[in-house]
């Protein structure tokens, strides 16, 4: 192996290990409005690489971000595709303002708890 064809290899193995560049295909599924057809479709025809994982003895694939996000826009268009991902970051930002929600609550709690016995 030449080191130019090192490189190369070297540099597609290191976006599957950077933080945020790949996703599940449910994420794919959820985040970018894909089924699982298009997916498997995409693979077939060498669009898509994957990667076969397995969490708890159930197997997932792992894709990369860029590549989804192409599949996407291809498919369905830009509009759609920054619907989608709106409408994912929405729910992230919703599930983050409830779980804070949560925390204030507890906290409250224990202010009060703690200024109860030192008002005793």
């Amino acid at each position: 192996m030449d080191y130019e064809s090192y490189l190369e290899k070297y540099e597609q193995n290191k976006e599957w290990q950077r933080k945020g560049a790949t996703l599940s295909d449910k994420t794919a599924r959820q985040e970018f409005g894909l089924t699982q057809d298009e997916i498997y479709d995409a693979i077939e025809a060498g669009t898509l690489q994957y990667r076969q994982a397995y969490i708890h003895g159930n197997p997932w694939l792992r894709l990369l971000r860029r590549e989804v996000a192409a599949l996407a826009k291809n498919r369905h268009g830009d509009r759609y595709v920054r619907e989608q991902q709106d409408k994912a970051e929405l729910a992230r930002v919703n599930r983050e303002i409830r779980r804070l929600r949560s925390e204030l609550a507890e906290l409250e709690d224990q202010r009060s708890a703690l200024s109860s016995r030192l008002a005793e």
